[in-house]
């Protein structure tokens, strides 16, 4: 599958995100990665909804709106309308309204994605995998960006891409959580083809960062 960078404005600067997106579009970042916490499902807080409408005017690259609250299926509405592309949410967080999540994110005609945190096996995906576009494999524990990889992940990843090509579906497998030029081909090595990546990127010289990891995972194709 095609290898796709998806920046995440967590570590951006606020203060000029319109900017920040010109940069990373300019740069030929595929994705915008826009996490959103609730302090609940994670501790932290970070973007709304209004901050995904506003930006949408500023970028037509793919949303990946990553859900990190409790109940997301109350918010899937607002969320697609505010100009999500995909909208990914978490298994821990849905528990057994899981499917009901996602046959949701499909009715406003955006791509759903489950994610799972570094601790939770690929179990409760797997009954829903033919619904997906995408899984987010957590390679930290959400709520923080600046992390180190957690490596023990990648046999989950590996294990995941096996079952999908198994079964021939069209399923892309997302990582977030500590990656870097240094370690980025081992974790595409894994199975994964779609990178987020935040202090990396957005930490000095954006453009410049952004074409650097595309680089690499070129090199590595």
């Amino acid at each position: 599958m095609e290898c796709k960078l998806a920046p995440s404005i967590l570590a951006a600067d606020v203060s000029c995100l319109g900017d920040q997106l010109w940069q990373i579009d300019e740069a030929g970042a595929e994705y915008v990665h826009i996490d959103v916490m609730d302090g609940v499902f994670v501790p932290n807080l970070s973007f709304g909804i209004p901050v995904v409408k506003g930006l949408r005017k500023c970028s037509d690259r793919f949303f990946d709106v990553h859900l990190m609250i409790v109940n997301p299926i109350e918010y899937i509405r607002d969320f697609a309308q505010a100009g999500a592309n995909g909208i990914t949410v978490h298994a821990e967080a849905c528990g057994e309204k899981l499917y009901d999540t996602i046959i949701q994110i499909l009715g406003y005609g955006v791509k759903p994605a489950v994610a799972i945190r570094p601790d939770t096996p690929i179990d409760p995906v797997l009954p829903v995998l033919d619904k997906l576009s995408m899984v987010l494999v957590m390679t930290v524990y959400p709520g923080y960006g600046g992390q180190k990889i957690i490596k023990d992940t990648f046999a989950k990843i590996r294990k995941l891409r096996g079952i999908i090509e198994e079964k021939e579906l069209p399923v892309d497998i997302e990582v977030d959580g500590g990656i870097t030029p240094e370690n980025i081909a081992e974790v595409k090595e894994a199975g994964a083809n779609i990178f987020v990546a935040g202090t990396q990127v957005f930490d000095g010289d954006i453009g410049k960062n952004v074409l650097g990891l595309r680089s690499k995972l070129k090199q590595e194709a």
